[in-house]
């Protein structure tokens, strides 16, 4: 009797002991989560962008697709490779991530000269993607997103990894598999609710008490307006989330004037403004970082069109 007692009490301290683990897991996963929470602002702001012009009934389709994607890009290569760079070549993650900045800031600053310049697609462009179909331009949709989305979960992976970076290596990987997901969650449902908040609209406008149906048809109405401003916060983000890696990255490297000349504002700002201090400082971090971005992603953008663009002119002379 004295045996099986013994060894209830072995099981009730192995209990503790995965509750106790588990606790700080979920802890170090909600820390490590919230280090990183600007960035998923990001992601969700810029994924709406691409649902925008398909047809409302395969929305939630793309993105599933793209959800699927996404945690493909967190769960089977970035966990993974993220694990592994800081277990044995911790030097390498701060230049690849910069790569991966450096591709935010050139699609960003390209789809701003896009717009500034009224660029049209080239009719032969158009003419093949008009032959491809649907489902070609579906599957090009989607492999832009999560093409995108990897640059994004990169960072979000990499900032929660530095977070939980005393841990063990299975502790890390347990915790940032649960940051994945609980992320990749929580952007894509809240992305689900804005595209198809025009359809809860409708189906509101059409049913219930006149205040009801008021503010149905006030969502229909609203919706258009909040998915344009969304793709425009999108495309700044961008900018933005890839000139702060780059920010950010040079520092760590050992070029300090950049980084130190943005946080030196970003501390005068905050300073000098009392209680929207610690707003404003952000918003001037921000600001730099954007320019940084812009500047970046402006020149990327010269390298790959305009130079290939005047070459081929040049030919044609």
């Amino acid at each position: 009797m004295s045996g099986l007692f013994a060894l209830l009490d072995d099981v009730a301290a192995l209990v503790r002991l995965t509750t106790a683990s588990l606790d700080d897991i979920a802890g170090a996963a909600g820390r490590a989560g919230a280090k990183a929470a600007g960035v998923v602002v990001d992601d969700a702001a810029v994924t709406p962008r691409y649902v925008q012009g398909l047809k409302p009934e395969r929305e939630l389709s793309i993105i599933w697709r793209i959800t699927k994607g996404s945690l493909r890009n967190k769960l089977l290569i970035i966990l993974p490779v993220a694990l592994l760079l800081s277990q044995f070549a911790p030097w390498l993650l701060t230049p690849i991530l910069m790569v991966g900045g450096a591709y935010l800031c050139f699609e960003g600053a390209e789809k701003i000269w896009e717009k500034l310049a009224g660029h049209e697609p080239d009719p032969q462009e158009r003419a093949d993607a008009a032959a491809a179909g649907p489902a070609e331009h579906e599957k090009t949709v989607v492999s832009g997103a999560v093409r995108t989305d990897f640059i994004l979960s990169a960072e979000i992976m990499v900032i929660a990894l530095n977070e939980v970076a005393a841990e063990g290596f299975v502790s890390r990987a347990v915790i940032l598999a649960v940051v994945a997901v609980a992320i990749t969650a929580l952007v894509y449902g809240v992305v689900a609710l804005i595209v198809k908040m025009d359809d809860a609209g409708l189906a509101l406008a059409k049913r219930g008490t006149s205040a009801v149906s008021a503010f149905g048809r006030g969502l229909v109405r609203a919706m258009p307006i909040v998915l344009s401003v969304l793709s425009t916060v999108g495309i700044a983000a961008m900018v933005w989330v890839g000139g702060h890696i780059l920010l950010v990255g040079v520092d760590e490297l050992g070029f300090h004037p950049p980084y130190a000349l943005v946080h030196h504002l970003d501390v005068l700002v905050a300073d000098a403004t009392g209680a929207l201090g610690g707003f404003l400082g952000w918003l001037t971090n921000t600001v730099g970082s954007a320019i940084v971005g812009l500047v970046v992603g402006a020149l990327i953008v010269a390298v790959m069109h305009l130079v290939p663009r005047r070459k081929k002119d040049a030919e044609h002379a």
